[in-house]
């Protein structure tokens, strides 16, 4: 009974990513423009991710700077805090990290499952008043974050309601954009196992 479970999960996941494949790809594909747009006018990205997604959070960053899958000059990405001994955790403790480190053509990348955690909002409020682009991985409509975004800003919206298969297709939605950027500045490259 237990591996149908399992197996009913895998094939969730599976379907989810096939039907999201072709409207996601649009909304990702303007992610790398504006992720490549930062990085080559010599700004950086920083990174925050909300209950559940700060992992993701800290995953890209290190993908961002260390490299994807090819070698390359590293490029400029932070992981924002939501470590409790690192800054007082509060609505504002993004925010705040936001308004000291961002800049004007900088980009907030904001990953959260439901678009509810009302510190990512001050955060977007915050890269805002900087005049910096948000880029928002999000699911479930995008919640209360989605209502925040800017014309100019990017949002990716997986369309399911369940945190797990958000945050599966989030994992996938990150590599697209590392190997996207990579692309853009090192060529295109055959796509192997």
């Amino acid at each position: 009974m237990l591996d149908l479970r399992i197996q009913q999960h895998f094939i969730d996941s599976a379907d989810l990513q096939y039907q999201a494949a072709e409207p996601l790809a649009k909304p990702v594909e303007s992610g790398v423009q504006a992720l490549l747009a930062c990085v080559t006018s010599g700004g950086k990205v920083l990174v925050a991710g909300g209950s559940g997604s700060s992992p993701a959070a800290q995953y890209f960053a290190s993908l961002f700077v260390g490299g994807f899958e090819r070698d390359r000059p590293e490029l400029a990405a932070l992981a924002l805090s939501s470590d409790p001994g690192a800054v007082p955790l509060d609505e504002q403790a993004l925010a705040r990290q936001v308004r000291a480190l961002g800049q004007t053509g900088d980009v907030l990348m904001v990953l959260t499952a439901n678009g509810q955690e009302p510190g990512l909002g001050q955060a977007v409020q915050a890269a805002h008043d900087r005049d910096m682009t948000v880029l928002a991985l999000t699911g479930k409509g995008g919640g209360d974050l989605a209502k925040l975004l800017r014309e100019t800003d990017v949002h990716v919206c997986v369309p399911h309601d369940r945190a797990a298969r958000v945050r599966e297709m989030q994992q996938l939605i990150l590599h697209c954009l590392c190997d996207g950027v990579d692309a853009q500045l090192l060529g295109e490259q055959e796509l192997t196992e």
